[in-house]
């Protein structure tokens, strides 16, 4: 029974040929590529599509507000009425599409780098790398001041040096991606440049001043108890991940910013429609040395989403005043807010909590000043 079963399970007609083998193995290799490969062409090329179509609709936003507003519906451009409801409905859609737009690119960049694999970057790199990179990653995540505390509690949690976190926890709100997105629209890229460029560069100093001092032991000591997961084993996205992803973040982000867009770009349709153009020079507030520190003071104890707070920076700044006065005002109210701070205070002792809002409140101060003589 043995010799006769083992003949007929080694008969040559049942067994593949080479050619045939050869042939399966190509098509195991291909079968899981070959699907996939085509998957990313056309998720390439649908973003491909709808970035040509988002840059088509921007390029047309002004002009066919136009026709709809003065063509269409009659209003005189040379009125105040005018004038303030085409700034209102062009800004909004102008703003609305920079959001969506440049939030979903920066979110789909973001997703093939998650916190986790930032921390371990920083850990463990020399100091100055760390700071570095502390800025970068706070410039890239579209948190508020309140929203970054659990991730500056992570960070100290995980052995972060204390002046790297805090580079981190004042770029984060400093360099809202949809305030920077809003204010390149306004003011243009250039100066939004600037404003990162200098926000930067004050968080990085802030945080190596900082870290001169022994202020570890004004750390609530329960931030050091936690104990924090050493990375994440979930592999690497695919680009339909990334794409989902950023999808969902930028409708979020939408749905979060959206009435605050409005009431902002409202306020400053107002401003700009009924608001004298010399407003500002004839009362001498734009040219007031005390003006910046003013600013910087009179916004701690607001707290609104910077979507909100910049058409107000455009409206103001139209009208003649200084436009490191209004960015002050801006900064001191997403970076220094009260809410803001009465959440540091609960991991954070009163000592460390004054030293750090000294150190921004001096750096925003800065910063004005800087902006102020320079545009």
């Amino acid at each position: 029974m043995s010799t006769t079963d083992n003949d007929a399970s080694s008969d040559p007609a049942e067994q593949p040929s080479a050619q045939e083998q050869a042939t399966d193995t190509r098509l195991d290799a291909a079968g899981p590529t070959g699907p996939t490969g085509s998957t990313t062409r056309r998720l390439v090329l649908g973003l491909v599509a709808a970035a040509g179509a988002w840059a088509l609709i921007y390029a047309i936003n002004e002009r066919l507000w136009d026709v709809l507003i003065y063509d269409l519906a009659g209003l005189d451009p040379e009125t105040r009425l005018g004038h303030a409801v085409h700034f209102f409905l062009y800004d909004t859609a102008k703003i609305m599409l920079l959001i969506i737009g440049l939030i979903f690119a920066i979110s789909l960049a973001r997703s093939a780098v998650p916190p986790e694999r930032v921390r371990e970057l920083i850990i463990g790199r020399h100091v100055a790398v760390g700071f570095g990179l502390a800025a970068v990653f706070g410039a890239l995540t579209p948190f508020c001041s309140c929203s970054s505390v659990p991730l500056f509690i992570g960070f100290v949690a995980a052995g972060v040096p204390l002046g790297v976190t805090l580079t981190f926890l004042i770029t984060s709100p400093l360099i809202n991606q949809v305030g920077v997105v809003m204010l390149a629209g306004m003011v243009g890229w250039e100066i939004a440049a600037l404003y990162v460029l200098t926000a930067m560069t004050m968080a990085v100093i802030a945080g190596v001043l900082l870290s001169q001092f022994d202020l570890e032991r004004w750390i609530d000591p329960f931030v050091k108890d936690i104990t924090v997961p050493t990375g994440v084993d979930g592999g690497k996205p695919t680009l339909a991940d990334r794409i989902e992803s950023a999808k969902g973040e930028t409708v979020d982000i939408v749905r979060t910013v959206w009435p605050y867009v409005l009431v902002g770009i409202g306020i400053g349709a107002g401003i700009h429609g009924w608001v004298p153009e010399d407003f500002f020079q004839t009362t001498g507030i734009a040219d007031s040395l005390w003006s910046v520190p003013v600013a910087t003071v009179a916004g701690v104890p607001l707290y609104a989403n910077v979507a909100g707070v910049v058409p107000l920076v455009e409206a103001v700044y139209a009208k003649g005043l200084g436009l490191g006065t209004a960015m002050s005002f801006m900064m001191s109210i997403v970076a220094l807010s009260l809410p803001a701070l009465i959440l540091l205070k609960r991991v954070m002792k009163l000592p460390l909590l004054a030293i750090f809002t000294a150190v921004v409140t001096t750096g925003i101060i800065a910063i004005g000043f800087i902006f102020d003589l320079i545009v």
